[in-house]
């Protein structure tokens, strides 16, 4: 599973500039606007990133060196719709360690439909998640992996505006290991995005603001929410619209609830953190 995931999504990388041209927002001539935008906040959303967290929990180590490796690529699409396929990569690492031991890594895969009327977007995906504990943890720790693989069915709902997007649903388990994890989940969030540059760099790119917030809860956990919150800039290309082409963000990012990271998904985890991101 491991090997055949990173495959595709290597592949997925060097298709990527073609694939995600088909999610640019419509402000100029021959420029597709986008169905539904990524996740800005959500720290399991399929993308390219990089983050030194400060952390607090039971098991994980205070300094944390977070990264995601994913994207979303168009297959079909109509005027309104589009259905893509989604995969991600996202491990975090121990950068108090010697060997900066790789602790936990999940895999996501999954099929996003995709339907957008007027400034309302809808978000169906049917998606496979499984996450392994690094070979250097279990070592020096001794620990037990915990077999934490699903398939799961989301829906969200976004309504949109000019500088404000949000956004809100849920999604159901319906086939997951170990047996006793609880099948419902509630997710939601904020976000805003600067309309006009706040800053431009000469040639070389234009930047402007950018801010998330994300919720989810589930079940399993009695419906304790983890809250996620990134602010920062969003660097462009000046010469194509503004959020369109590849573009480079650098974000603050926040958490505080139940772990995102599977193998450690029983923990409660805070952290505050830097980090650097790449939409292709």
């Amino acid at each position: 599973m491991k090997t055949n995931l990173v495959g595709a999504l290597l592949m997925a990388a060097l298709v990527g500039s073609r694939g995600i041209g088909a999610q640019a927002p419509a402000d100029g001539p021959g420029t597709e606007r986008v169905v539904f935008a990524p996740l800005l906040a959500d720290p399991q959303e399929p993308q390219f990133f990089a983050t030194y967290l400060w952390a607090q929990s039971p098991r994980l180590a205070s300094h944390l060196g977070s990264v995601g490796f994913g994207q979303t690529i168009g297959l079909v699409r109509g005027r309104d719709w589009q259905v893509a396929i989604a995969a991600g990569v996202f491990s975090e690492f121990n950068m108090q360690s010697s060997t900066t031991d790789l602790l936990n890594t999940d895999y996501l895969v999954g099929l996003p439909i995709t339907y957008r009327r007027g400034s309302f977007a809808t978000r169906f995906r049917v998606y496979h998640q499984s996450s392994h504990l690094g070979d250097e943890y279990l070592v020096h720790n001794h620990a037990q992996r915990v077999d934490l693989t699903f398939e799961a069915a989301e829906l969200l709902v976004a309504s949109e505006a000019s500088r404000w997007r949000v956004y809100g649903g849920g999604g159901y388990i319906f086939a997951h290991s170990p047996a006793d994890l609880k099948p419902g989940v509630l997710h939601g969030g904020l976000e805003y995005r600067q309309p006009r540059a706040l800053l431009r760099l000469g040639r070389f790119a234009t930047g402007r603001l950018v801010a998330g917030l994300d919720a989810k809860a589930s079940e399993d956990h009695k419906w304790q929410v983890g809250w996620s919150v990134v602010t920062g800039l969003e660097l462009g290309d000046p010469d194509v619209a503004l959020g369109s082409g590849r573009r480079w963000s650098v974000l603050f990012k926040g958490y505080t609830g139940p772990a995102p990271y599977g193998e450690f998904y029983r923990d409660h985890v805070s952290s505050v953190g830097v980090g650097v991101g790449f939409t292709l």
